[in-house]
Formats: C-alpha cells, structure tokens, sequence
C-alpha cells in the first residue's frame, strides 16, 4: 500500500479480446458489461477514465492506483466480469476472455486523445481489424511481439 506521502499519475491503456476472437458481445447488452467492468474498476481503487466495447474485444483506460499490479487488476476485470456474462446468461456458450492483453503507458498529455481514440471504437473499426489495430500499437510503443499470438480471427 502506498503512504501518504506517494503520489502518481499513471495512466493506463488495457485492451483484451473475447477467447478465439469471437464476437459474443451484444449491442443489446454491452452497456451493461461497460458499467459492470467500470464498477469492478473503481472498487478496486482505479479511476476509470474511458471504456468501450467492440463485440470482439474491449478497451479500457485507467488512472491506475499503484496499491495494486496490474496482472491482478486485469485478472480480476476479466474472470468477474466473464463470470457475470454467464452468471447472467447473455450468450448461447460459455463466455471466456482470452489469455493476455495489451497494456499501455500515456501521458497526462495525451489523455483527451486517448479517451477519443476509446470512444470512438465503432468507427474506427470500419477500416481496421483488431490484429491490424493492435498491431499498429505494438509498433507505436516499440513493443516486440511474436505474429503468432496476435489477435487474429479464426481459421
């Protein structure tokens, strides 16, 4: 836990994909699966700062508490918010999130940008795929990366 006298500001961009790419989230209910993660978020002492969904994957960007990692932030979002999904029964299968995801460092300089580029997913999507948007962040930051465990859509 950090002390009193600890300050930060780190902002982080999250992005992780439904299990084999699927596109299981709906449109009927993905505002509710928004203000469920949001939730799980804040209560784990993170600000959240922008979400939004596309049926294959979900974006997130946190102002992040340095009182928890990461990985167990990521994994909390991810194994409550699947158990939601099925607890409440809104796909014909079980709902899984795949393995890993994609985090980010920004700073507060490129906040607004960050949170227009999270809003405006839909759009965005009309002219990328997720491997091709995904990739295109790997080289924004110089991230080294193996092709074979990129975002791709089944075969």
């Amino acid at each position: 836990m950090a002390s009193n006298n600890t300050y930060t500001q780190l902002y982080v961009h999250i992005v992780f994909a439904v299990k084999f790419r699927l596109a299981l989230i709906d449109d009927s209910w993905a505002e509710r699966l928004r203000m469920y993660i949001s939730s799980i978020v804040q209560n784990q002492g993170h600000k959240l700062v922008a979400i939004n969904n596309m049926p294959d994957h979900l974006h997130l960007f946190i102002g992040h508490s340095p009182n928890q990692s990461l990985v167990d932030l990521v994994r909390i979002v991810k194994s409550d918010s699947s158990e939601w999904i099925n607890k409440e029964k809104l796909t014909k299968s079980k709902f899984k999130w795949q393995e890993g995801y994609g985090a980010f460092t920004h700073s507060r300089s490129q906040v607004d940008k960050v949170v227009k580029y999270i809003s405006n997913q839909q759009e965005h999507h009309k002219k990328k795929t997720l491997a091709e948007e995904f990739r295109k962040i790997l080289k924004g930051f110089d991230v080294e990366f193996d092709e074979r465990f990129i975002f791709k859509p089944l075969e």
